[in-house]
């Protein structure tokens, strides 16, 4: 055989064997710590080879202020937002800044973990309960024991003016009729004093700085498997959550692949990727990672998030006025 006939022939067994290359390109911005994004995103283009993903991590406020300055240059990048928290994206949706997605299967899902417009849809669920040093001699089971006066002085929380989530826990505790502003007082009464952000909270318990605390669980539930002394409870008033909502931007740019990324994200693969990762699935029906207790037995506190975006500023305040910070 020639040369060139060998060349031509090995290009084409080339041409058959190589594997497909992405075709397109989606544009993800999100809050997701740096490997659970890469996964994700590795995931996705396993399922979808014919789709390029590039994707920009930051939290959510940065996330927010760099999309914020591409609204106002007239040139938003991102396809999809997956981000912190649905107020969040309530507030986008307001704005005209989200499109529905139509055709997923929701059957399954708690109407409360998305938009009835399908604008967004909620993840995973990173609930914030009580973490309480085993060494404690009060084992906390509601969230009204972090003001009983055994505690005073004990108690760790972190602060709204500083973490995402514990903004969406005072919007949910103040919308319940039960606990209110009339439970953050109680608290201050029980100098409890708010600081800092979740890590620190859950240091404080488990180093014994602090009896018990109010922390998201994936912390104590994971630091607990590797022999720190403390416990997490599920209070039976129920628990906040933030729910890593995602959605497709009404100016996206790949809009058939953007559907695709939140299609897959709901489906039982991606919610078994959540639960990979350590965190608790949205679905119901996907098995909770290990040292998480089932569905079932988890209560989602009832949460507007349009009331919350109407009022969290001015519960801010209030928080200040009460704690002093």
């Amino acid at each position: 055989m020639s040369l060139r006939k060998l060349v031509m022939a090995l290009g084409i067994t080339s041409a058959l064997i190589a594997p497909a290359q992405a075709e397109e390109t989606l544009v993800v911005y999100t809050s997701q710590p740096n490997a659970d994004a890469q996964q994700t995103v590795d995931a996705f283009m396993a399922a979808h080879p014919d789709i390029k993903v590039d994707w920009v991590r930051d939290g959510t406020t940065k996330i927010m202020a760099k999309l914020r300055a591409e609204f106002a240059a007239g040139n938003p990048k991102p396809d999809v937002l997956l981000i912190a928290d649905i107020v969040t994206m309530e507030g986008l949706k307001r704005e005209g800044r989200l499109a529905p997605v139509e055709g997923l299967e929701l059957e399954a899902y708690d109407p409360a973990l998305y938009d009835a417009e399908h604008n967004y849809f909620s993840t995973k669920l990173i609930t914030t309960g009580i973490v309480y040093n085993t060494n404690s001699d009060i084992k906390p089971t509601s969230w009204k024991d972090l003001a009983k006066p055994e505690l005073k002085g004990l108690v760790a929380m972190p602060s709204p003016l500083t973490s995402g989530a514990a903004t969406i826990h005072m919007e949910a505790l103040t919308q319940n009729d039960a606990l209110g502003w009339d439970y953050y007082e109680a608290l201050a009464a029980n100098d409890v004093k708010p600081q800092g952000g979740n890590g620190g909270t859950f240091k404080a318990v488990a180093g014994g700085e602090k009896m018990a605390g109010a922390v998201v669980d994936f912390l104590p539930i994971r630091e607990k498997a590797k022999g720190s002394p403390v416990e997490f409870v599920f209070p039976e008033e129920g628990v906040s959550a933030v729910t890593e909502p995602v959605a497709m931007l009404s100016t996206a740019n790949n809009p058939e692949a953007a559907k695709k990324f939140v299609a897959f994200l709901l489906s039982e693969e991606g919610q078994k990727l959540a639960a990979d990762q350590g965190y608790l699935p949205a679905h119901p029906g996907v098995d909770a990672p290990a040292g998480f207790p089932s569905r079932d037995n988890i209560k989602l506190m009832a949460f507007d998030a349009g009331e919350a975006l109407e009022t969290a500023e001015q519960d801010k305040m209030k928080f200040i006025e009460i704690f002093g910070e």
